[in-house]
């Protein structure tokens, strides 16, 4: 089973992890733990209580082959933690290293972004609330998820795409991640067709 490392903070955006929970376990068969800077009992942006028991030394100690990086205002304020070292690490061991909205900062603060293809809730965004970022002529606007070198990001907007490419990193048939988009794309087509 392919393990996947979900990193959440205070105030974690309850539809950016949702698909990659509620699918890649029950139905891909992925193995999903949950870690946060902050250990203990937190709530999400939509109020959902959870108890999260392991840290983000856990994390390592799990050796993921993915770690998604769950967006929340939190990441946008001074108070952000600071999880460089651990995405840093699990990236150089051959993890691929996913953010989505403000995990974006997270990946940009990093340095993982530097160097590859990537996007987020725009270019400003990056900019202006990480520190050390340098990969702007490298930012690729749009509505789905990038993936380049074992990164993937997104903006908030993008949760389909950005698990579609969580899927595929952890190894999940193409047949099966196109058979994903599918589903997820059928009601819309639908409406945009005026069906």
């Amino acid at each position: 089973m392919t393990k996947i490392a979900v990193v959440l903070t205070s105030g974690f955006a309850d539809w950016e992890y949702a698909l990659i929970a509620g699918i890649g376990g029950p139905f891909y068969g992925l193995e999903i733990q949950y870690f946060s800077p902050e250990v203990g009992q937190i709530s999400s942006q939509g109020g959902l209580v959870t108890m999260i028991s392991q840290g983000m030394k856990q994390l390592l100690e799990w050796q993921p082959a993915v770690v998604v990086v769950v967006g929340g205002t939190i990441w946008e304020s001074a108070g952000a933690p600071d999880i460089s070292a651990y995405l840093r690490d699990r990236h150089a061991q051959g993890a691929t290293v996913a953010g989505i909205c403000g995990g974006t900062l997270a990946l940009a603060r990093a340095g993982l972004l530097n160097a590859v293809e990537h996007t987020s809730n725009n270019a400003e965004f990056l900019a202006q609330h990480a520190e050390g970022y340098a990969g702007s002529s490298l930012f690729r606007g749009g509505a789905t998820a990038v993936s380049m070198g074992r990164v993937i990001s997104a903006a908030g907007t993008a949760p389909v795409s950005f698990t579609a490419a969580v899927f595929e990193a952890a190894g999940v048939a193409q047949e099966t991640v196109h058979q994903f988009k599918g589903m997820m794309a059928a009601e819309h087509v639908e409406a945009f067709s005026g069906a």
